[in-house]
């Protein structure tokens, strides 16, 4: 009797240890958490996929149609019954070499370089990193939607980083020459020179595009850093040699177009000097016509009473006069 005594209370021992005492849980400040009952996740009904912000077509929206979940915000403790399970994910933004492959690490040479194949057939090289985090709002896509989702959003970045590098074309304004880009120190309209002369631009175009992956697959890209752009050594050294040429000829152009603007400006400065000596010397012819002009106007003999007064003022400053003497008749 007292064994079966003995066996009752070990196992209900046993049962509020591994069932009750285990069924408290917490949740931490940087993870979130969704519970399921019996495999079936809570749900609110908001289908994520008619967001109208989602850069989705009409057919993939039909295709990522997910639940909202009811998460558990972080704190606790919690309780959870036996038939319920609790899924963590961490929600804190993570960085990861865009070139590492989660399934295969040797690949892309044990995850360091990307290669890509640029519109003019060069393989080139690429390294960088991208971060990422969970999408909160979309926990069914990355814990339920596919098994392995970050190896999903690495393909789908990768795909459209080839696509992008295949056909990428340097934009307009900045293509059309050194005039309008005073800061260009390569030749434009060579794929892999576009290509790094507009890495920011590049990098803004992979963030455009991957923002639908919080709705593809509940993980949010938050940028990609793309820092280097390499091709193989031959076609380096060849890079190379046409960009120190067309350094050499745009620095050419350059001093012809500084020394021909300094000497436009010097001309410019001697027609001034010119203009204004020459208008120097007529100011005083036009104020004296003004002056005749208007002794004229006064009477018939201020003109005549004029020139005798300036005779003789000249006359009294003179120290000897010659006079031509009329021949007698």
């Amino acid at each position: 009797m007292g064994c079966m005594v003995g066996l009752a209370v070990g196992f209900i021992a046993w049962f509020l240890m591994r069932y009750l005492v285990a069924g408290i849980y917490t949740v931490d400040q940087n993870e979130r958490a969704v519970k399921t009952i019996l495999g079936r996740a809570e749900r609110l009904g908001d289908v994520l996929a008619d967001d109208p912000a989602a850069q989705l077509s009409p057919e993939e929206r039909e295709r990522y149609v997910y639940p909202a979940l009811r998460v558990i915000p972080p704190g606790g403790p919690y309780f959870k019954w036996p038939w319920e399970k609790i899924h963590k994910v961490t929600v804190a933004t993570q960085t990861m070499n865009m070139a590492q492959d989660l399934e295969s690490p040797s690949a892309n040479h044990n995850g360091t370089v990307l290669e890509a194949v640029t519109k003019d057939q060069l393989n080139t090289g690429l390294t960088g990193q991208i971060r990422w985090r969970v999408a909160e709002h979309n926990l069914y896509a990355f814990l339920f939607g596919v098994k392995l989702p970050i190896v999903h959003v690495m393909g789908y970045f990768i795909s459209i980083l080839r696509e992008r590098i295949a056909n990428f074309e340097a934009p307009a304004t900045r293509a059309a020459g050194i005039s309008q880009n005073p800061d260009a120190a390569v030749v434009t309209g060579v794929s892999i020179n576009d290509l790094r002369k507009n890495l920011r631009d590049l990098n803004e175009l992979m963030h455009r595009e991957c923002q639908s992956s919080a709705l593809r697959y509940g993980v949010v890209l938050d940028a990609s850093l793309i820092t280097g752009i390499d091709p193989p050594a031959d076609v380096e050294s060849a890079l190379a040699a046409i960009n120190t040429a067309h350094n050499q000829v745009s620095s050419d152009k350059s001093l012809a177009q500084a020394s021909a603007d300094q000497t436009i400006v010097q001309s410019r400065r001697a027609v001034e000097i010119e203009t204004l000596k020459a208008q120097a010397e007529v100011e005083p012819l036009l104020a004296l016509a003004e002056q005749l002009r208007r002794l004229k106007a006064s009477g018939p003999r201020a003109l005549t009473t004029y020139v005798r007064n300036e005779r003789l003022r000249l006359y009294s400053g003179a120290e000897k006069v010659v006079m031509q003497m009329e021949e007698p008749r």
